[in-house]
């Protein structure tokens, strides 16, 4: 199940360096050129498709699994405990890593409204999710680490975790946490070795700007990470998608590069921070959100998802318009990190059935 790892020389001087991984996603994934509807003239525009890792296991989670679950093997876990939202990619990915892996699976889940168990849906991520027999813990919503109010202390997902885990040590399981999107010093290297991938597919000579959607941080860490160790040819430019000031965001990539032990580095030193676009919050999307999802899939058969790559893709339009400036050059390149099976969700169901692009269903007349 494990495999030695050997990481590049570049990447041997940081905090925790793993020795296996457990090979989860498929590489490489391909780098295309894409005719992408809005883009300003004289830019060019191409895709990675991390989208494409696997079936079940499609998008960029499954690359930090490939280290994080090697770990929890390498500590004789039997059991994994992490959180998200109710449609959670992180955490679909989780559920089918670990069943594959041989471990069981409990993930705690943002549920809004009434918690009653009877009344969650079996759709999107979550059909997924029960498909893999993962243990479902339904919980108030509420953000990763705890915070104090005037009332006291509010408890966060990462305090509930550690509640639930106590709980798994108490009847005799060794459970393994992983927080938030997988996002710390071992999921890390599921991008440094991404960005060794595109390094090998010559991204560092074909382009001069990376473009990638952020929620918990580590994936954009990851690459940004790697893209400074080994002479920040690009500029990495990272596209916040959910209730984050840019502020907090950059605090959260400088806490990360302390942790991987880049004390003297800060996030702006490689990162981009894009604010702007997530809308009314995290997994809330607009009309105008939908309209331009539809207009790309149907145009150039790249599907984009609602919470995460359609946010991005507007913040890479939108600052190439307002603010050109901020990129290195005109070679541009997007990460699709995943996200279709967030589609399934049947928020937008109403709207494809009635678009005009999208509903061309007529009757043949088989009878003539």
């Amino acid at each position: 199940m494990q495999e030695h790892y050997t990481a590049p020389d570049w990447a041997l001087g940081l905090s925790y360096v793993p020795s296996t991984y457990i090979k989860l996603a498929q590489r490489p994934t391909p780098i295309t050129s894409w005719n992408l509807p809005g883009l300003p003239n004289g830019y060019q525009v191409s895709i990675k498709r991390d989208d494409m890792t696997g079936c079940t296991l499609t998008g960029n989670k499954a690359c930090k699994l490939e280290f994080l679950l090697a770990d929890a093997v390498k500590q004789n876990c039997d059991c994994v405990v992490t959180c998200g939202g109710l449609q959670s990619n992180f955490c679909r990915t989780v559920a089918v890593a670990c069943t594959q892996v041989g471990l069981e699976c409990h993930l705690l889940l943002r549920c809004h409204g009434d918690k009653d168990p009877s009344l969650v849906q079996c759709n999107g991520n979550l059909l997924l999710d029960r498909l893999m027999g993962a243990n479902i813990i339904l919980v108030t919503p509420t953000t990763y680490e705890g915070r104090q109010t005037e009332t006291g202390y509010v408890p966060g997902l990462k305090d509930k975790i550690e509640v639930h885990a106590a709980k798994l040590r108490s009847v005799g399981k060794n459970p393994y946490l992983i927080p938030l999107g997988g996002s710390n010093t071992v999921g890390l290297w599921g991008h440094i070795e991404t960005f060794r991938e595109m390094l090998d597919q010559g991204v560092a000579e074909q382009f001069d700007d990376l473009v990638i959607a952020t929620g918990s941080g580590g994936t954009g860490i990851g690459l940004a990470v790697a893209n400074y160790l080994t002479g920040s040819k690009l500029r990495i430019h990272a596209v916040i998608i959910k209730d984050l000031t840019t502020e907090q965001a950059y605090k959260l990539v400088d806490n990360e590069l302390i942790q991987a032990g880049l004390a003297g580095v800060k996030g702006k030193d490689v990162m981009d921070i894009i604010d702007g676009y997530v809308g009314g919050g995290y997994s809330v999307f607009t009309d105008q959100d939908i309209e331009q999802l539809i207009t790309i899939s149907t145009s150039t058969g790249i599907i984009l998802d609602h919470t995460y790559t359609m946010k991005a893709v507007k913040g890479l339009l939108g600052e190439l318009h307002s603010n050109p400036a901020r990129f290195k050059g005109k070679r541009i390149l997007y990460m699709h990190t995943g996200g279709v099976f967030g589609l399934y969700d049947q928020r937008i169901d109403g709207i494809i059935q009635q678009h005009p692009l999208t509903n061309k269903i007529t009757t043949s007349y088989t009878d003539t």
